[in-house]
């Protein structure tokens, strides 16, 4: 019986040992499980903060890379911009800073996604602007300068320099030659004809006309007709004119005179010199009109075939009915010469000091300071030195491309589908189309904020003031019209107040009056490369640029030296170009 209860209180001992063993193994088990649990946990709380701090690294990252794209979007394209800004996206923010050096701008941006920063910069180079080397730069129109008029610096024409009562340019003058002599048109095959237009021997079949487009931007030069006479007629009047509808209109270009003298019974070239030169304008319709008298027994021949393509012949009567030929589509014999114009500069006064050169191939009645380039001249205070060619065409500074690229420029901001009158008070303005017409007047003060372009004329007047935005830096801005320009009665233009910035006021008005300025208009270049500027009653500007230019009644130029690199804040001229683009926090 004893050793009965010692086995049992053994058993019990030994089971009780067991579950001893057994909490002991469990217990051993959950410490070894935490361990493993929190071993491995502590590296994936880890990476999950890891991932979470990478994620507001990167988020901060793309919102720095948004706030320089939207500050260099806004210096290429002359957009409004502050030298210190703050966007908020979403949550998040980007602190944008644009600095000057030198010619560049350092653009810096500072992402902050959960005080997670990241820090981008940019420099940006100015992109090689427009050159304005002269204080007056004309095509073949030339220059005339009257009335005390005066330029202070330099002065190239592709056609005339002409002077008068004091005209004067203080740096040097250039009037160069017109490319060569070309026969532009030319109707001429076979040399026989095949078919003949008869005119001037009877009321309605008194005239000869033919139409024609040219191919170059040239003065016409002279005309050459393939013509013969029956008996005596007298001479022909030969005439470049307008169209009108598609007749000659009495729009008459130039003229000259075919003396019948040098016409005979057997068919030859005869040539008509002409009495002016003006530039034709490319693929526009001209007429070449032979103007004379009729009798039935005294008249004209002329070749004729119906191979001219770019115009028709006609029969009539100038300033009055015009009919189709006889058998109808014939075009007469001709030629039409454009170039080769020698030019001139008269009665001005070149220079200051011992500086100021005068350089054209016939200088005369002008005194130089400097020295004087001619083949020929007379009435100098100096013999001419025949040293040096003539001058050859300088090109414009500005092309048809580039006017496109500002044009578009404007157009990516407002448009304004009516005419605009701003009168009496101020406003910020561009980028900015008006398909109407512009009036600025009553002391108003227009600040611009992006390129501007008026589809219709443009009137500044009675104190109006045109300036640039602050925004614009060193650079310059751009105001077009299609139509034409006045500006009067004390208006100004400035640039952003910074050294190098101007306002361009350019037009692409072929008219005769394209400019006309009456006051001195400040900071400003003024451009009609296809028409005429008008300088009058003391008027002034830092340059200007056309096919002709005109200044009387004391009109003053004032060359500013910074024009020869001016960088404009929109389009192909001007603007920034990306030098590098890096992360530096």
């Amino acid at each position: 019986m004893l050793t009965f209860f010692r086995k049992q209180k053994n058993n019990k001992i030994l089971y009780l040992q067991k579950g001893q063993i057994m909490i002991i193994a469990v217990l051993f088990f959950i410490c070894i499980s935490a361990i493993i649990i929190f071993g491995l946990a502590n590296p994936i709380v880890r990476h999950i903060a890891m991932a979470t701090s990478i994620a507001s690294s990167k988020e901060s990252f793309y919102i720095a890379e948004a706030g320089i794209e939207d500050a260099v979007y806004r210096l290429k394209f002359g957009l409004p911009i502050s030298s210190s800004q703050t966007l908020n996206i979403g949550d998040d923010s980007v602190v944008v800073t644009v600095t000057d050096e030198l010619s560049s701008k350092v653009v810096s941006a500072v992402g902050d996604t959960d005080s997670y920063f990241r820090k981008i910069e940019t420099r940006l180079t100015a992109g090689i602007g427009a050159s304005f080397h002269y204080g007056l730069q004309t095509g073949t129109g030339g220059i005339t300068m009257d009335n005390n008029s005066i330029v202070y610096g330099n002065v190239y024409a592709n056609g005339d320099i002409s002077g008068n009562n004091g005209a004067r340019i203080t740096g040097s003058a250039y009037a160069a030659n017109t490319a060569g002599l070309n026969a532009n048109q030319v109707n001429d095959n076979p040399l026989l004809p095949t078919s003949t237009i008869q005119f001037g021997h009877n009321s309605t079949q008194e005239d000869l006309a033919q139409s024609f487009s040219v191919s170059e931007a040239l003065p016409i030069n002279k005309i050459v007709v393939y013509i013969k006479k029956v008996s005596t007629p007298g001479n022909l009047t030969a005439r470049i004119t307008t169209d009108n509808s598609g007749k000659p209109s009495t729009n008459t270009l130039a003229q000259g005179t075919l003396a019948a003298s040098l016409v005979t019974s057997n068919f030859g070239w005869v040539e008509v010199p002409l009495s002016s030169n003006p530039e034709l304008v490319v693929g526009q319709t001209y007429w070449l009109v032979l103007d004379g008298g009729n009798n039935s027994s005294k008249y004209y021949i002329v070749g004729a075939n119906t191979d001219y393509s770019s115009g028709i012949g006609k029969i009539g009567k100038y300033s009055s009915t015009w009919n189709n030929t006889s058998p109808t589509g014939l075009d007469a014999y001709f030629k039409i010469f454009l170039g080769g114009l020698v030019a001139t500069i008269n009665n001005v006064v070149v220079g200051s000091g011992s500086e100021g050169d005068a350089r054209a191939h016939t200088v005369s009645n002008s005194s130089v300071y400097g020295n004087l380039y001619c083949q020929t001249g007379s009435g100098n205070n100096k013999i001419c030195n025949t040293s040096l060619p003539d001058p050859s065409p300088e090109a414009f500074p500005i092309s048809d491309g580039n006017i496109e690229e500002w044009k578009s420029a404007a157009e990516d901001g407002e448009i304004i589908n009516e005419d605009v009158n701003l009168s009496g008070s101020s406003s910020s303005m561009g980028p900015t189309k008006i398909n109407g017409n512009l009036t600025i007047s009553n002391n108003y003060i227009l600040n611009i904020t992006g390129t501007i372009w008026v589809t219709g004329y443009i009137n500044i007047s009675n104190g109006a003031v045109i300036r640039l935005s602050t925004s614009y830096g060193s650079n310059s801005g751009v105001i077009i019209s299609d139509g034409v320009i006045n500006i009067s009665n004390n208006s100004t233009f400035s640039g952003s107040g910074q050294s190098g910035s101007y306002v361009m006021v350019l037009t692409t008005s072929n008219s005769s009056g394209a400019i006309n300025v009456s006051n001195n208009a400040g900071t400003v270049i003024l451009n009609a490369q296809k028409g005429t500027i008008s300088f009058a009653n003391n008027a002034g500007a830092k340059s200007a640029t056309a096919k002709l230019i005109n200044l009387s009644n004391g009109a003053t130029i004032t060359y500013e030296s910074g024009l020869v690199n001016i960088n404009f804040s929109s389009g192909p001229s001007g603007g920034y170009d990306i030098l590098n683009w890096k992360e530096i926090e």
